[in-house]
């Protein structure tokens, strides 16, 4: 096996790098192990031939030079996912009580990462590097890249995609999904025009000329679902079932979210 990868400059150092291509911070401890998404990701790029950093756990506390900012700015883009397990769950029991041991931090001790980690990494990057591609997924990202209920506020919560300002959100196993935006974005190609990779979701807005895909299946939006009464109940269940019959890689098709005042969200 290889030597592990950059966690620090002085790893880049001696790799002889002056700069990563993928910089992904991730929501647990770097454990180089294919049971670890942020090892696996990683390692399947750097057998693509991209040089790739890793910053695990960035600390949340207001500090300068910026956690995220270890690396420097990488050449082609972010990648960000909260770990192997939803933050949330990392931190709270099913009675929402806070759990004292997070089994994918040094240790087993508990909070090493924040509530809703994926949104704060992203902020975090953003603050630090502006107009740098950020690409989002793992568990915590796929779990909401459509409306879904969120059971720590018990309310029906908008695309994760809309609220982390992300530019691309990988959903499932995204081997074969990060390794095609990689190829794409080392060729050249802006990320905003990266909207037909399989496994994804991205922000289409008609307004600037974007289109959807011909076949999309429109899901009910999200101000169809995100209430209490009877009819939102039901157009949510509708909402879990179209996304359920086009989960099939080989024969389900694009779907369409549409959210009241942004622009509608299709997920491939």
């Amino acid at each position: 096996m290889s030597a592990f990868l950059p966690v620090c400059r002085a790893d880049m150092e001696r790799r002889g790098w002056n700069e990563c291509d993928f910089i992904f911070v991730s929501g647990d401890a770097y454990a180089d192990h294919p049971t670890f998404a942020v090892a696996m990701i990683c390692r399947v790029l750097e057998a693509e031939g991209f040089r790739v950093g890793i910053i695990a756990q960035p600390a949340q506390a207001t500090t300068a030079p910026s956690p995220y900012a270890a690396l420097g700015r990488p050449r082609l883009a972010f990648l960000i996912g909260a770990g192997n397990l939803d933050s949330m769950v990392a931190h709270y029991t099913a009675a929402k009580k806070p759990r004292s041991e997070d089994a994918y931090s040094p240790g087993g001790a508990a909070g090493f990462r924040p509530d809703r980690a994926l949104l704060k990494y992203v902020e975090g990057v953003r603050r630090a590097y502006k107009n740098v591609p950020v690409i989002i997924g793992g568990l915590e990202a796929s779990l909401r890249r459509f409306a879904h209920y969120d059971y720590w506020s018990d309310t029906v919560r908008r695309s994760i995609l809309l609220d982390s300002k992300a530019d691309i959100l990988v959903y499932g196993m995204g081997e074969r999904a990060i390794t095609e935006i990689a190829r794409r974005l080392a060729d050249g190609q802006a990320v905003e025009s990266i909207r037909d990779v399989r496994g994804t979701s991205v922000i289409v807005r008609p307004q600037r000329g974007e289109e959807f895909p011909p076949d999309a299946v429109k899901l009910p939006g999200y101000q169809a679902v995100h209430g209490r009464d009877a009819d939102s109940l039901r157009a949510y269940a509708d909402h879990f079932m179209l996304q359920k019959l086009n989960s099939d890689p080989a024969s389900g098709k694009a779907l369409l979210e549409e959210t009241a005042g942004e622009p509608p969200l299709p997920s491939r």
